[in-house]
């Protein structure tokens, strides 16, 4: 199911998620198409949960096409009946060029894709979701419509800080501003800045958020798991201050997720 999506074993059972790649052209802006579906009918309704990453994403679903920006809560969707979406998500730092502001005007929305693509994007969301359940043929119409609007110009920042934010992500036992910023050579304030302008989160968030995506994938390897010295890895003060951080983004303590009590569906 990807790092990020709580209980992913559960979430598998009532959804199927593939990824799709994108062209050469697309790829320094867009990290995969992502196309999930689901067939509820004749049971209940299900709630799929995401501690999600510092990704904008463009979204054709219905009613309308939709671009989410960097939600620094708990995604949480609803599925029922039976549905399909396919998104495109953005290099970290690559959706700057197309929103034309910063990124940060995004953050915790849900904007109407027209207003950034204009009135196409609800066109082509049509044509997306009316081509059956082919997930790489759908994504292919996705890069199909992005390509003429790729910026003439590459953004040397926003690859600069595709490489910053991927190396906070890959070291989550990284855990000060103040020492990020040092090793990339800048002061906090302009990191910040930076990330406001072209992430839509501060560095702060990213770094917790990191740290959150490996506590949650280590809980989902089940219980034994030893929590102290977890919280030592990632450099938290404290077992204690693993439990508050997880229990604060998750809404379980990371023991308590880890557990058998929601493994399977009836």
């Amino acid at each position: 199911m990807g790092r990020g999506v709580l209980h992913p074993g559960e979430t598998a059972q009532v959804s199927t998620l593939v990824r799709h790649e994108p062209g050469p052209e697309a790829a320094p802006y867009v990290e995969f198409y992502w196309h999930v579906r689901w067939d509820l009918r004749g049971r209940p309704p299900y709630e799929t949960k995401v501690l999600a990453h510092p990704n904008v994403h463009l979204v054709f679903e219905e009613p309308v096409p939709l671009v989410y920006g960097v939600d620094r809560g708990l995604f949480v969707r609803r599925l029922e009946g039976v549905g399909q979406v396919l998104g495109v998500k953005f290099r970290p730092g690559a959706f700057r060029p197309f929103a034309g502001r910063p990124v940060a005007d995004f953050a915790d929305r849900r904007v109407p894709a027209s207003e950034v693509f204009g009135p196409e994007a609800e066109v082509t969301g049509r044509t997306v979701l009316g081509t059956g359940q082919d997930g790489a043929a759908m994504a292919g119409l996705a890069e199909s419509f992005l390509l003429p609007r790729l910026p003439a110009r590459p953004d040397p920042v926003a690859l600069e800080v595709g490489l910053m934010v991927e190396r906070i992500t890959a070291e989550p036992s990284t855990f000060r501003v103040d020492q990020v910023a040092a090793d990339l050579g800048l002061s906090v304030r302009r990191l910040q800045r930076i990330f406001a302008e072209y992430v839509g989160a501060s560095p702060k968030w990213v770094l917790r958020r990191a740290r959150l995506h490996e506590a949650a994938a280590r809980a989902d390897q089940g219980v034994g798991i030893d929590w102290a010295a977890l919280a030592a890895d990632l450099g938290y003060a404290d077992q204690a201050h693993l439990t508050r951080d997880f229990t604060a983004a998750v809404g379980d303590p990371p023991a308590r997720y880890a557990g058998p009590g929601r493994q399977g569906l009836s």
